[in-house]
């Protein structure tokens, strides 16, 4: 198993496991740990991982074609255009004199040189000599999407962001943002289950169950994942398989590892979001 995952990968399910002395991590491992624990756990975590990045490929997909749709009404090529985003985006400088727009714009512009060869990208350049916003989300990355979304004018948002229970116009650009993060945590086969989320979500208070979670454990990314997939894909079996998911969480024999250290409370399956 060392052989195949690799020691430094797999120290990272080892941790749990090791005793505290002087409120540090020893090498010494608590009483009663076992090998087959650590390979259980991240097993676990392996299949926690591959279902993250399956529910938030659709919710990426959706979010390119709902911005696509609502800019291309007023024009094909909104996404360089400043007037169609918002001013704090669009016009104030914050990369070394650069506006957020224009720091995008460079990034967004890698892409297309990366993707140049790409039939559909060759095609439309020499057709308009930039990328229709339908065209140009084909070359997005979860991480310009979420960044050109935070970037729109306040009344686009709230349309949005009013699909997914939401009124504000504020929070859905950090929930995008958040899961990015979990994306990439997912994608480069990190430790999710119990990691501290680093791109923190805001979440209303009209939504009270989401609200009473620790907006730094992987839980809750998970609710704002299935909340946002009732609304995309409201036949899908992913929040079923999630509870399932969690329904095998490794049991020890010394307890060490437990599923709050994911950030779950008692009495969530039965919220309406899970039913």
């Amino acid at each position: 198993f060392l052989q195949r995952v690799g020691y430094y990968r797999l120290s990272g399910y080892f941790y749990p496991f090791r005793q505290f002395d002087d409120g540090k991590r020893a090498n010494e491992f608590v009483n009663g740990s076992q090998f087959e624990d650590v390979i259980a756990l991240y097993l676990f975590d392996r299949k926690l991982r591959l279902m993250a990045l399956d529910a938030i490929e659709r919710i990426e997909l959706a979010m390119q074609v709902e911005i696509a749709h609502l800019l291309g009404k007023r024009d094909q090529f909104a996404h360089e255009n400043p007037a169609e985003l918002h001013g704090n985006f669009s016009r104030q400088p914050h990369h070394g004199g650069l506006s957020n727009h224009k720091k995008w714009l460079e990034d967004y512009n890698k892409l297309i040189k990366r993707s140049s060869r790409k039939p559909f990208v060759a095609h439309n350049l020499e057709k308009y000599g930039k990328l229709p916003i339908w065209v140009a989300i084909e070359i997005w990355d979860f991480g310009t999407l979420s960044k050109i979304y935070a970037g729109l004018k306040q009344q686009d948002k709230v349309i949005i962001e009013a699909q997914f229970g939401l009124n504000e116009g504020k929070h859905l650009q950090t929930w995008l943002r958040s899961l990015n993060c979990i994306r990439n945590t997912a994608a480069h086969h990190s430790r999710l289950w119990n990691c501290n989320v680093m791109e923190l979500a805001s979440v209303p208070r009209s939504k009270p169950k989401l609200f009473s979670l620790k907006n730094s454990r992987p839980f809750l990314y998970f609710c704002i994942i299935q909340t946002m997939m009732q609304v995309i894909c409201p036949n899908s079996t992913w929040g079923q398989r999630f509870i399932r998911l969690m329904d095998n969480f490794p049991e020890v024999d010394n307890k060490i590892i437990e599923i709050k250290d994911m950030g779950i409370v008692e009495g969530w399956k039965e919220w309406k979001i899970w039913k």
